[in-house]
C-alpha cells in the first residue's frame, strides 16, 4: 500500500448498545490490477471513481477565447442571485475565464446577518434582506447540511466540498457521512468565495433587484421562442446580456410573477407544508444512541421519519436540526414562516425538525403556475393571524394537539423561536387533511423514536417553504429555458435542487452550459 485516505465515515446506530463507525477508505497500491484480481470476490473492495473535477473539455479549450471575446465588448454573463446555485455558477465561470456579473437583491452576508437578527430579536422585517434574501441564500441560516440524495456521476459534489474547505470549512466535510457547517462558519466562507470570484474578474453588486428581463420574441408569431437581451434593475438601469442565469431561490415570488407575465414557461410543482416540532435534544440522543448518548464522538443525534397516512397523505420529517433553533423565515410583511437552523457545534438544548405533508397542484392548488405561491401565502397569513397579528409563531403542545384542545401555557420544553411563540390551537393552521395526517403520524413516529409524542414537545407554524412551488422548465441538453434562449433556470428556486449541495452542483452544471453557449455563439 502506497497511501490511503478516508473517503466516508458513517455511524451505524441501528443497535444503540453496539454503535459502529463505518469507514470507506480510498487506497493506492503499487499493482492495482493484481490486488483487485486477488480480491475480486470481496464485495467490500472496488475500484474508486475518479474524484477529480473536470470542467467540460470544449469550454476549457476555448477559455482564452471567451476572455478575449468579453474584453472586446460583448455582454458578459449575468447571474441573478447569490445563493448556492448562483455562487457556484459565478465561481466556475470566473475560474474558467469568463467574467460574470452577479446581481443580488439583498445585502452582503454580514450586513444581511444584522438585518436577520433584528427580525429575530425585535420583529422588524426588511423585505429585501432577511432569512431568504441576501448573499449566501436561504441556506446561510440553516443547519448548513452538505449532503444530498441526488445522483452525481461526475462527482461535482466533491468540487463543491473542496471549494468549501478552501474557503474555511473543516476538512471533515470531505468524509463524514452527513457533513454540516452551521451559520457562523458559512458567513466567513461565503465572503472568501466572493473575494475569489472578484479576484478572477467577476463583479458582484448587492442591493440590485432585477425588475424586468427583456425578452425578444418572434415578431411573426410563428413560434413562441424568445431570446433574452437584458435585465432592468429596480432603479431603472438596463444591463445587456445574451446569457442570464436565474438563481433567485424559492422565495422570489415577484420575480416568478414577472417571468410568468413575460411568457417564460413554468409549471406548478409539488411541495410540502406543516409545522416545526421541538424536543429536548437529550431525548433524541438517548433514543438513538442508548448508553452512548453523551459520547463526544457521536455528537447530537438526528432522525428521519416517514408515515403514509390513511387519507393518502405522506408525512415526513424535513430539515432535521440537531441541537438547533427554530427561526423566523418570512420574506413578506404580514406573514409568518418557520424554519430550522443549527450552528456547527449543534449544542443548543432542543432538537427541531419540520413535520410536513406532501401536497400537489393536481389535488390541492389548481389554477396555474403561480397557484402554489398563493397557497403558501394564504397559510403564512393565517399563521400571522393565529400568532396574534405579529411575527410571533403560533404554537401548541403536542399533547394538546393530539387531544384537540388549545394550549394556554408552555410545559417543560421551551421553544427556541424568536420573536416568540403565541400559544393557541393549531387545528386551523393547515388544511384539514394535513392536520389529520400529522395527528395520525405523531403516535406512529413515537413507536420508532420513543417519546416523539412527548406531551410537552412544541409545534410551531407554519413550515411552508420546504421547496419551490414552481418549476421553470429547461431543456435537458443545454439547460436553457424551453422557450427562452439564453435564460438558464438554476437551483432550488427554479425547481432543480433541494438544499445547499444539490443547488451548488446545479450551479456548476449551469456554468458549464453557459460557457459552452457563449463559445458556440462566439
Amino acid at each position: 500500500m502506497e497511501s490511503f485516505e478516508v473517503f466516508r465515515r458513517g455511524v451505524d446506530a441501528r443497535k444503540p448498545q453496539a454503535i459502529l463507525f463505518v469507514y470507506t477508505i480510498d487506497v493506492q497500491v503499487r499493482d492495482e490490477a493484481k490486488v483487485l484480481a486477488r480480491l475480486k470476490t470481496d464485495r467490500r473492495v472496488s475500484v474508486a471513481p475518479d474524484m477529480g473535477y473536470k470542467f467540460v473539455a470544449r469550454a476549457q479549450e476555448k477559455m482564452a477565447h471567451g476572455v478575449e471575446m468579453q474584453s472586446g465588448g460583448a455582454p458578459r454573463p449575468i447571474v441573478i442571485g447569490m445563493g448556492p446555485a448562483g455562487l457556484f455558477t459565478a465561481l466556475i465561470l470566473a475560474q474558467s475565464g469568463f467574467r460574470p456579473l452577479v446581481l443580488e437583491r439583498g445585502k452582503a452576508v454580514r450586513e444581511r446577518t444584522v438585518d436577520t437578527f433584528r427580525m429575530w430579536r425585535q420583529g422588524v422585517l426588511d423585505t429585501e434582506s432577511n432569512t431568504q434574501f441576501g448573499e449566501g441564500g436561504a441556506g446561510t441560516f440553516s443547519d448548513g447540511k452538505l449532503y444530498s440524495q441526488i445522483k452525481d456521476p461526475k462527482h461535482y459534489g466533491r468540487k463543491v466540498l473542496r471549494e468549501f474547505v478552501a474557503a474555511g470549512a473543516p476538512e471533515e466535510i470531505l468524509y463524514v457521512s452527513k457533513p454540516h457547517i452551521g451559520t457562523f462558519r458559512l458567513v466567513g466562507m461565503v465572503e472568501k468565495m466572493r473575494a475569489k470570484i472578484i479576484t478572477l474578474g467577476g463583479e458582484i453588486r448587492f442591493g440590485c433587484r432585477v425588475e424586468e428581463i427583456e425578452i425578444e420574441r418572434d415578431a411573426s408569431g410563428a413560434n413562441n421562442i424568445g431570446r433574452v437581451r437584458a435585465v432592468v434593475l429596480a432603479g431603472g438601469e438596463r444591463i445587456a446580456s445574451d446569457h442570464i442565469v436565474l438563481a433567485v431561490g424559492h422565495s422570489a415570488r415577484d420575480t416568478f410573477a414577472m417571468l410568468h407575465a413575460r411568457g417564460v414557461f413554468m409549471q406548478a410543482k409539488p411541495f410540502s407544508i406543516g409545522f416545526r416540532i421541538e424536543h429536548p435534544q437529550s431525548l433524541i440522543n438517548k433514543n438513538r444512541y442508548g448508553k452512548n448518548a453523551d459520547s463526544p464522538l457521536l455528537g447530537a443525534a438526528d432522525y428521519k421519519l416517514v408515515h403514509h397516512a390513511k387519507n393518502g397523505r405522506s408525512v415526513y420529517s424535513f430539515c432535521m436540526c440537531p441541537g438547533g433553533t427554530v427561526v423566523a423565515a418570512t420574506s413578506e410583511a404580514g406573514r409568518v414562516v418557520t424554519n430550522g437552523m443549527s450552528q456547527y457545534s449543534r449544542n443548543e438544548r432542543n432538537a427541531n425538525a419540520g413535520i410536513v405533508v406532501g401536497i400537489s397542484p393536481e389535488q390541492d392548488y389548481p389554477g396555474g403556475p403561480l397557484a402554489g405561491i398563493e397557497f403558501q401565502r394564504f397559510w403564512e397569513s393565517r399563521a400571522f393571524e393565529l400568532g396574534g397579528g405579529s411575527y410571533m409563531a403560533p404554537g401548541q403542545l403536542v399533547g394538546d394537539f393530539l387531544a384537540r384542545r388549545p394550549s394556554t401555557k408552555l410545559g417543560a420544553v421551551l421553544p427556541s423561536y424568536t420573536p416568540g411563540v403565541y400559544m393557541c390551537d393549531l387545528s386551523t393552521a393547515l388544511p384539514d387533511y394535513a392536520i389529520a395526517a400529522i395527528r395520525e403520524a405523531l403516535p406512529v413516529f413515537a413507536k420508532q423514536l420513543k417519546g416523539f409524542d412527548l406531551p410537552d414537545a412544541v409545534l410551531t407554524a407554519v413550515e411552508s417553504r420546504t421547496s419551490s412551488p414552481i418549476r421553470i422548465e429547461r431543456n435537458d441538453d443545454d439547460l436553457q429555458s424551453v422557450n427562452t434562449r439564453g435564460l438558464f433556470p438554476a437551483g432550488e428556486g427554479a425547481g432543480y435542487a433541494g438544499g445547499i449541495l444539490s443547488a451548488a452542483i446545479d450551479g456548476i452544471k449551469i456554468a458549464e452550459a453557459v460557457a459552452l453557449s457563449v463559445n458556440m455563439n462566439a
